[in-house]
């Protein structure tokens, strides 16, 4: 219902229309790029918790590197049983980062339906014990990783082997938000498509992680064998040692490596972002008796701060702005026009002012 010569004018239900939302992808590294092809680790943030992960930037961050490193993601390496750390036995300042980091994906992604992480086709899935994260910066992802438009590229002695979802979608699909709340990850790429029947991990697009077997993972792309403290070595990469320990083993470094190998090689970390954009329509219908005075100094006469004479007897107004407020009259959003619309007693006008969120 509209209010004759009140400050505000309420909608009416047709007033106002939504429109469907349209999917908008987007590279997922920084300044929107799909392609990422080279990595970089921080010192200063690998001393203070590379225990549990490391975050991987796009530009050298560390002293006397790149002012425009940001982070791009992160890789854990999670153990049911905290394999991986030294328990509290041997050290009782163990912080047991790789039990903590296995619980905090388990709670965060399986929920109550699982207490492991199980890979494989519904029809045989296998219980895994341990397991490596890719978590993507979430500011970075905005709503969802693009299902079908990434690929990540690994590197050992079985040279570069490439891992995509089995969505079903290719990169010639663009935005491809799903209502499942994971994908199975093979080997192949966004190219060719799925290879093989070895089901490596999952993605989980909602929450931009990337959750992937080390055993098969080892195999595949033939990380270095298992050994106490391989992260002291020059194996490159390494394999997650699952023995008995005293020190912290720091198993994702060697995922690190062998992504930061297969970037050196000329094998990028392939990634898009997708996200829903609702649109609604307010249109703003301003009626012949409405919104025909103003508020501008200007029409005052400078000697007697009266209305100007052409103001008093035909009151015109000049409209430039729309403000949309809630219901207890705070403003919410603004919309300019593109010039100023002139409204007087003889003239009505319809604004259309959309919002995109």
């Amino acid at each position: 219902m509209t209010v004759p010569y009140g400050i505000f004018s309420t909608f009416a239900t047709r007033d106002i229309v939504e429109i469907k939302g349209n999917e908008v992808t987007t590279g997922l590294w920084t300044g929107d790029t799909g392609s990422l092809s080279t990595s970089f680790t921080s010192s200063a943030q690998v001393g203070v918790s590379g225990e549990f992960y490391y975050d991987i930037y796009n530009a050298n961050p560390n002293a006397g590197g790149s002012d425009s490193a940001e982070v791009q993601f992160s890789v854990a390496y999670g153990h049911i049983s905290g394999a991986g750390s030294p328990p509290l036995s041997v050290l009782n300042t163990s912080t047991l980062p790789t039990q903590v980091t296995y619980a905090q994906y388990k709670n965060l992604l399986l929920g109550n339906s699982s207490d492991v992480f199980q890979f494989g086709p519904s029809t045989a899935l296998t219980s895994s014990n341990d397991i490596y994260v890719i978590n993507f910066q979430r500011a970075r992802m905005r709503q969802a990783i693009d299902p079908g438009n990434w690929q990540l590229s690994l590197s050992g002695s079985n040279g570069i082997q490439t891992f995509i979802d089995n969505s079903g979608l290719t990169t010639s699909a663009q935005g491809n938000l799903t209502v499942n709340n994971s994908y199975d990850i093979l080997s192949g790429s966004l190219t060719a498509g799925t290879v093989g029947g070895t089901y490596y991990g999952k993605v989980y697009p909602d929450f931009g992680i990337i959750v992937l077997n080390p055993s098969l993972i080892s195999s595949s792309v033939g990380l270095s064998t298992k050994a106490n403290n391989a992260r002291t070595s020059t194996a490159y990469p390494f394999g997650a040692f699952t023995g008995s320990v005293t020190t912290y083993q720091y198993q994702h470094e060697g995922l690190v490596r062998s992504i930061s190998s297969s970037m050196a090689a000329g094998s990028p970390f392939i990634a898009r972002s997708v996200e829903a954009i609702t649109s609604v329509n307010y249109f703003v219908r301003v009626y012949n008796d409405e919104f025909n005075h103003t508020n501008n100094p200007t029409i005052l006469s400078a000697s007697s701060q009266v209305p100007l004479e052409a103001f008093r007897t035909v009151p015109i107004s000049y409209i430039t702005t729309v403000g949309l407020y809630n219901e207890t009259n705070e403003l919410v959003a603004v919309g300019k026009l593109s010039r100023p619309l002139q409204k007087s007693k003889d003239k009505e006008a319809t604004i259309r002012v959309r919002l995109d969120y």
